[in-house]
């Protein structure tokens, strides 16, 4: 890959992981605060997005060690969203499928933009041994 399609190649990755990172904040939002609470008037389960806060921010500055471990952090989201689904009825069980669906987002194009960096980091390690 030439570097100017590398480039492009990580916008691409980057923007979608921050896209998604901000849908699922808003979708986890809306969902447990009026689209389907678990309870009426909203649920403190809206706390979740907290977590994501440290992570919006390191996912903006494109902090590799942040984006090293959200990717990993993105994955009970991913469990909530499974659970949910296969447990919850009516539009909570589609607001579940969504968070699945954003939660894989993020973590693909995480891992993928990521890959570069640790191919690089690997080949400095042996040559570094040799």
């Amino acid at each position: 890959m030439t570097p100017p399609a590398a480039a492009l190649h990580n916008t691409a990755l980057h923007r979608a992981s921050l896209i998604s990172l901000i849908a699922l904040m808003v979708l986890c939002i809306a969902w447990e605060w009026f689209l389907a609470p678990l309870r009426p008037g909203g649920s403190w389960l809206i706390l979740k997005v907290v977590f994501l806060l440290p992570v919006l921010r390191g996912v903006i500055t494109r902090n590799r060690y942040t984006l090293q471990w959200s990717s990993m952090l993105i994955l009970l989201y991913f469990t909530e969203g499974v659970v949910r689904a296969t447990s919850d009825r009516g539009p909570s069980a589609l607001l579940a499928i969504v968070e699945v669906a954003l939660t894989l987002v993020f973590f693909f194009s995480t891992i993928f933009y990521l890959r570069p960096y640790k191919q690089h980091s690997r080949a400095q390690t042996k040559n570094k041994t040799r």
